[in-house]
């Protein structure tokens, strides 16, 4: 995100991706290729103005986030809690308790059956089951947290 004024000329008018309007401000905003005034580059999920927070902004999944709510979203290393591989910031995310997976590494541990969007799912000692597959009864001792029943959400559905 790049906060400019060019010096000394005043610069053509431009138009705002984010409401359509002229920018004749003496600041604006260029970030993802596309200028804006100050008070319209928001943060998709807490709506805070991104040029006043920082010269840093994200994008994923369609949304302009701040630092804090990308890393809310999608974790801090930026790598999928399955396979440790780092997730470019242009792929969908599947999340459970805080962890963010891969599309195809959020599957369930025993038959390997990838979970989809809206799929139920069990969260055990960090581990994912399928509905059919959760352990039994006879499996959840006392040392195992109670067994969580889940429903599977895409970044997009999370603000």
């Amino acid at each position: 995100m790049v906060n400019s004024q060019a010096p000394g000329v005043p610069p053509a008018p431009r138009s705002c991706a984010g409401c359509g309007g002229k920018i004749a401000d003496r600041f604006l905003l260029f970030s993802m290729e596309r200028y804006w005034h100050t008070r319209c580059l928001k943060c998709s999920c807490c709506q805070a103005q991104l040029g006043d927070i920082g010269t840093t902004c994200y994008s994923k999944g369609g949304m302009i986030l701040c630092r804090s709510d990308y890393i809310r979203l999608f974790g801090h290393s930026g790598a999928c809690s399955a396979c440790g591989q780092s997730i470019p910031a242009n792929e969908m995310v599947m999340r459970a308790q805080g962890n963010v997976y891969h599309l195809k590494c959020f599957s369930c541990a025993t038959c390997r059956n990838r979970l989809m969007p809206g799929d139920r799912f069990h969260y055990i000692n960090g581990t994912i089951f399928c509905e059919h597959d959760r352990p039994g009864a006879a499996l959840l001792n006392s040392h195992l947290p109670q067994l969580q029943s889940n429903s599977v959400l895409t970044d997009q559905k999370v603000c």
